[in-house]
């Protein structure tokens, strides 16, 4: 889909042909039933935009909910695309920086900071923004890009004109700009998601996104305050000296890191959603110890950001082995940092010895987690060939350099 076809999808005719699509494919109906439907009334380049667009809304509701049925994507856009629920996070958290006089603005009384949207994509976070009340112009090198997230304002009512409303949405503007040449002094708080795709798939070396890494800082230095969308796997040594670095995992998986500086908090987060749960560095340490009666795995998110003694010291247990990022105690604890497993059998690791003990014990059904352990998943639960109607939990992990297999079932905690 090019330019000319989206805009062409934004007219009158184009919506229809949309709704058209969006109906056959909620309908299930096979591509070519759907594209020799459309053709019946609509131009070829026409019926391709609008079946590609009704798609990729049938994709966005895992992300953006019922607003995904009003919005317009790309595919690329829809994958880097921040779910609504993180963004919705994170323009709570900018939002709330004005209102703690953190930043300066000149928006007015009960209005957010304003952001610049660098890098804006598809729109995801400048609705979020828009949506707590902060004033937003978003930029993005793509034309094309840059004219979807302005359809996604209008057609989610945040680009009309005229201040800010205490209540009300905050105005959005969308540009096409390249991020290196915008300014970032004359806001409040820059928000930037550097692009992490290519024509191969993702990109996981911050050198290799657009803008790179050291753009990315140019404009961070310059900015009164910033927030940069990240993946959860940066690198340490990435993050500016001075920063805070959250992680953030929804319902269990970690999602997304964020990296802010000029908010007066730096240092390591991490954060749980959609309770909101968050937890930073307490100074606790954590020493290996025996196994104990329950086995506790820590949410992805306290993971990345080397929160594990943290954790250990609210379930008030210890590490299985120093290097391993898995937690063991006698106590069962009720906590979302980590899921908790009580652990019946331990035992060295061997395809034939843990066959057995599941044929044994009449288990069927499998879950395999493992940490520290160059097992491969899927070809070990092929060479169990289980049978049996029972269930459990298999932790695969490595104590004092030596393989193990820990059999588990949930916690039953009272």
């Amino acid at each position: 889909m090019d330019l000319d076809a989206f805009r062409e999808l934004l007219a009158p005719e184009g919506r229809r042909a949309l709704a058209q699509a969006v109906d056959l494919v909620a309908a299930g109906a096979e591509p070519v039933a759907a594209v020799t439907a459309l053709r019946r009334t609509y131009s070829p380049a026409l019926t391709s935009a609008a079946l590609t667009q009704a798609t990729l809304r049938r994709r966005a509701e895992a992300k953006f909910g019922a607003h995904a049925a009003a919005m317009y994507f790309t595919p690329h856009g829809l994958e880097q695309a921040t779910r609504a629920e993180v963004a919705a996070h994170r323009a709570r958290r900018i939002a709330a920086l004005g209102s703690q006089s953190a930043i300066a603005t000149e928006a007015g009384p009960g209005t957010g900071p304003r952001v610049l949207d660098v890098c804006c994509g598809i729109g995801g976070d400048l609705v979020a923004l828009a949506r707590a009340g902060c004033p937003v112009d978003a930029v993005d090198l793509d034309p094309l890009t840059a004219e979807v997230a302005r359809a996604n304002a209008a057609a989610l009512g945040l680009s009309s004109p005229g201040p800010p409303s205490p209540g009300l949405p905050a105005p959005v503007r969308v540009r096409t700009a390249d991020a290196a040449d915008c300014d970032p002094r004359g806001y409040d708080l820059m928000f930037a998601d550097p692009a992490r795709r290519s024509a191969r798939g993702r990109v996981f070396d911050p050198m290799a996104y657009s803008p790179a890494w050291p753009a990315v800082l140019e404009l961070v230095a310059r900015a009164p305050a910033a927030c940069v969308k990240v993946a959860p796997g940066i690198p340490y040594e990435f993050i500016p000296d001075g920063a805070e670095a959250e992680w953030v995992s929804y319902k269990g998986e970690v999602k997304e890191a964020a990296i802010w500086t000029g908010t007066g908090t730096e240092g390591r987060r991490a954060t749980l959603l959609p309770s909101g749960a968050t937890l930073t560095p307490t100074g606790a340490e954590v020493a290996a110890g025996p196994v104990g009666r329950y086995l506790y795995e820590p949410d992805g998110a306290a993971i990345r950001a080397h929160l594990v003694a943290e954790v250990a010291e609210i379930v008030k247990g210890h590490l299985l082995d120093p290097r391993i990022a898995y937690i063991t105690g006698d106590h069962a604890v009720v906590t979302e940092w980590a899921a908790c497993y009580e652990i019946t059998d331990v035992m060295s690791f061997s395809l034939k010895r843990l066959r057995a003990a599941l044929r044994e014990r009449g288990i069927g059904n499998v879950t395999i987690k493992k940490r520290g352990s160059a097992v491969d998943i899927e070809r070990l639960r092929k060479d169990l060939r289980l049978s049996g109607a029972k269930s459990a939990v298999i932790a695969l992990t490595r104590i004092e350099d030596r393989p193990y297999a820990l059999l588990c079932r949930p916690a039953k905690i009272p």
